[in-house]
């Protein structure tokens, strides 16, 4: 038993990291700004960019689809997920959600979460039992199609409207005292706005899905909450325009730093490319017998100077995303399925307690003069203190 719980301890949190500092952490956005003017703040993606890397230790790779039919407002996403722990063992699954913004149905709010069978990668696509994913060799449309479980099929086409967004030279944040052997890492790449178009059958129903989404590449190269202990996360679409933002604060082992990048996009053509922007959690309630402050409202800055000295002054706000978060989609206990002792454990010892709050509500955007209202999913994201 003893054995068992420390196997589980170890594969699910580890034990609490020593404060390493600043130092050893080498953030995408410090590359950028500490580059001399040799690192652009963004590049546009490469289909090279899109491979799996399926590293031989630790880590976590996702590719997702958030998607949001703006005209039958439905919204969702659709994410494979590989991952590999401690270089032993390889698993992937297939994730789906699919809710109704404003009309609280059961039969609207689909949730699936499936194991994948002999799955494998070959460059930038993914196959498995009833599973592919495959981008077209133009590096402009993604097709998938999952028939993994009888609860969702799912087929969508998915083509890019502006180019992929990548920041730095290789949207990759470096943990470790020497950014050349980096001891973990955490990366992101964008296609900011595409459309969407497909469908997903239940056993009861079928839903024609047309719309827009955002497509995101993520890899996470370490245990979760050494890695970051708070994550805010934003994906908006409008008739007009697509925006998104990404920020995770690192625990205090590396000195509670914020990574943030955002990006605006209008009709076919990237506005903005940020990676100094603010959230800010407005009106937070305490979620009772959990105790973490949930905000009730929430805006998203886009912050154009790249000074963190100036990164609240309004005057340099390029862009902005905001509205309530009335609409709970989902609060997940990521713990919930981890045994109870090994979670008791877990949460005395390195202080975890994973919740994820998701909402869907209709937004704010204002770019400039521009003001236009769309759909907003949004992610709040506690992990430890």
């Amino acid at each position: 038993m003893l054995k068992w719980v420390q196997s589980g301890l170890s594969a699910v949190a580890g034990t609490a990291e020593p404060e390493y500092g600043r130092e050893a952490i080498h953030t995408i956005t410090d590359s950028i700004v500490n580059g001399n003017g040799d690192v652009a703040v963004s590049r546009d993606t490469t289909i090279k960019d899109f491979n799996w890397l399926c590293l031989d230790y630790t880590n976590v790779e996702t590719q997702t689809f958030y998607f949001t039919d703006l005209v039958n407002k439905y919204a969702g996403f659709a994410q494979i997920i590989h991952s590999n722990l401690m270089g032993v063992h390889t698993t992937a699954q297939f994730t789906f959600r699919l809710f109704h913004h404003d009309e609280d149905k059961a039969e609207d709010n689909i949730w699936t979460s499936t194991k994948l069978e002999n799955f494998r990668t070959d460059g930038s696509n993914f196959y498995a039992d009833k599973v592919s994913f495959e981008l077209n060799d133009d590096n402009t449309t993604y097709t998938l199609k999952s028939h993994v479980t009888e609860e969702a099929l799912v087929e969508l086409t998915v083509t890019r409207l502006t180019p992929g967004v990548i920041f730095g030279k290789d949207g990759t944040t470096y943990y470790g005292d020497d950014v050349a052997n980096p001891w973990g890492s955490m990366r992101h790449l964008f296609w900011p706005r595409c459309t969407v178009n497909g469908t997903v059958k239940t056993p009861t129903q079928t839903f024609e899905i047309s719309g827009y989404t955002m497509f995101v590449m993520a890899l996470q190269g370490m245990k979760p909450h050494h890695a970051a202990k708070a994550w805010n996360f934003m994906n908006f679409h409008s008739k007009t325009y697509s925006a998104v933002q990404m920020e995770f604060t690192t625990p205090i082992s590396y000195a509670n730093t914020k990574v943030n990048v955002g990006i605006i996009s209008k009709d076919g053509e990237i506005v903005l490319a940020t990676i100094n922007n603010v959230v800010l959690h407005q009106d937070p309630k305490e979620d009772p017998g959990v105790g973490w402050h949930v905000p009730t409202a929430i805006t998203f800055k886009y912050i154009k100077d790249k000074k963190e000295e100036v990164a609240k002054d309004d005057d340099v706000v390029v862009g902005s995303v905001s509205g309530p978060l009335t609409t709970l989609v989902e609060r997940v206990d990521v713990m919930a399925e981890i045994p109870q002792l090994v979670k008791n454990i877990v949460s005395g010892v390195v202080g975890t307690k994973p919740y994820i709050y998701q909402y869907c509500n209709e937004f704010d955007i204002e770019v400039g003069q521009d003001k236009e209202k769309g759909l907003g999913f949004t992610e709040v994201t506690f992990i430890s203190e």
